[in-house]
């Protein structure tokens, strides 16, 4: 029986950073997968998307360059060319994930199923394995809601979307989260009429209200019809029934939630239990029921995105190899919306800050007509919020902009090290940027307190005067 000291299960984003990690710690490791090695941001989330979102940017831009005195761009875009720049991102990124970018660092790849057989023990492509620990990072798989005749009418998903070779006529997207958004957008751009179904009141739903706004004025500016607090009620005959009566459709694309990747592990042979939800159970420092096994990434329900995946993964190889616990600060992980403009927040929302806060909450939004960086672009469709909570510090920020998925990165440090308004304020920013937007909305908090200190600053003014200072 081969004997490791870390087994890590998945080879995507979480699974790999473990694998890495354990691999640089010096320790015998063995990454498990039972398909590709990437996962889904590799093969069906992060990459493909971002690089579909970037053909779909260049054609709206030539479109639109007759404002510009340019003669803009018209007739149908070729799907089957936009998907070969698709493949072409994947081609360049996967030898990043592969077997042999993970050797030098002693990991050791077997491709093949993994089924635990005890608590220590698991078996896989034939082979008995033994560990000390393991971490589970097998992700998770597109959910369908639970809409009479949805699943039997075969609809795309996130996974299989990027199999569409033609652009479908008339295209209705179940679910107005970030990747339905996101893909709707997409494919609205290149020339696709686009419906989006969201059930609940506005899109981007755990947004600030004027963040959904904003990028439901930029889809149907696109070109997208928008239909919120719309409850698909069964998909029959080509078409998706509600309230507002059929919607008939070429090419159906549900996006509307995932399920952990659990079934066939054997986890009640290891002793790892499953929440209500079907995660993986784990407590504060992503062990398992069984202290040697522990978990990260989606396969958790508590990570939604590759970077915090990926965080879970070294995480908790840390814990488990060194003892060494490294606590992340939920509330400062970033999260984007690569919508255009972008949506991107951290921390709480104004909302949030006051449910728990109460009057101590200050909250100052920067409108883009006012900053410069966006007027000179022509992009003054964003806006900056800063929610400050006690003793002024920054508790949550949502940028909405052109690359505000990097303005955030500074704004998460801060809400990280627990800095206040004036403590942002000091840090002197590069201009003309859109990080200018969080500049100066906490320089408006600032500036607030300064007036409502003026009669001690004139005062103090008055005396200095007098002693001639």
């Amino acid at each position: 029986m081969s004997a490791y000291d870390m087994v890590v299960i998945g080879g995507g984003s979480a699974g790999l950073t473990a694998a890495r990690t354990a691999g640089r710690f010096g320790a015998r490791t063995l990454l498990v997968e039972g398909d590709r090695l990437g996962g889904d941001c590799l093969w069906t989330g992060c990459v493909p998307s971002k690089a579909l979102l970037r053909v779909a940017a260049e054609v709206a831009t030539a479109r639109r360059v007759g404002r510009y005195g340019l003669a803009a761009a018209s007739g149908a875009v070729d799907l089957a060319a936009a998907m070969r720049h698709v493949r072409g991102a994947i081609a360049a990124i996967e030898p990043h994930d592969s077997p042999e970018s993970l050797r030098p660092l002693g990991v050791e790849v077997a491709h093949g199923r993994a089924v635990f057989t005890g608590r220590r023990t698991l078996t896989v492509a034939g082979r008995d394995v033994a560990f000390r620990y393991a971490v589970i990072a097998t992700g998770s798989s597109p959910a369908l809601a639970p809409v009479p005749g949805l699943a039997e009418a075969g609809p795309l998903t996130s996974d299989s979307v990027w199999d569409l070779d033609r652009l479908p006529d008339r295209l209705v997207v179940l679910g107005g989260g970030p990747a339905g958004c996101e893909l709707g957008q997409a494919l609205a751009r290149l020339g696709a009429r686009v419906t989006v179904v969201e059930a609940r009141e506005r899109l981007l739903p755990d947004e600030e209200p004027d963040a959904s706004a904003a990028v439901r004025r930029a889809l149907e500016a696109d070109g997208a019809t928008v239909l919120t607090g719309c409850h698909a009620e069964k998909v029959t005959g080509g078409a998706v029934h509600g309230p507002g009566g059929p919607l008939a459709y070429d090419a159906l694309l549900a996006v509307t939630g995932r399920r952990a990747n659990t079934a066939g592990l054997g986890l009640a042979s290891a002793g790892v239990q499953l929440t209500d939800r079907g995660d993986v159970r784990v407590n504060d420092r992503l062990r398992t029921g069984n202290p040697r096994i522990y978990a990260a990434g989606d396969v958790t329900g508590r990570s939604a995105s590759t970077h915090l995946g990926g965080t879970q993964g070294g995480a908790a190889v840390t814990d488990a190899l060194l003892g060494v616990r490294r606590r992340i600060d939920g509330a400062a992980v970033p999260r984007v919306t690569f919508t255009d403009p972008e949506v991107a927040r951290v921390g709480r929302t104004a909302a949030e800050a006051r449910a728990e806060h109460g009057d101590a909450v200050r909250v100052h939004t920067l409108a883009h007509d006012r900053l410069d960086r966006a007027v000179t672009e022509g992009r003054t469709d964003g806006f900056t919020t800063l929610v400050l909570g006690p003793r002024g510090r920054i508790v949550g920020a949502t940028v909405v902009a052109p690359r505000a998925g990097e303005t955030i990165a500074h704004l998460a440090a801060g809400v990280r090290l627990g800095w206040t308004a004036s403590d942002y304020a000091r840090t002197v920013h590069p201009y003309p940027t859109y990080a200018d937007g969080p500049w100066h909305a906490a320089l408006a908090d600032v500036y607030g307190r300064l007036a409502r200190a003026r009669g001690a600053t004139g005062a103090l003014l008055a005396l200095r005067r007098r002693l001639g200072r």
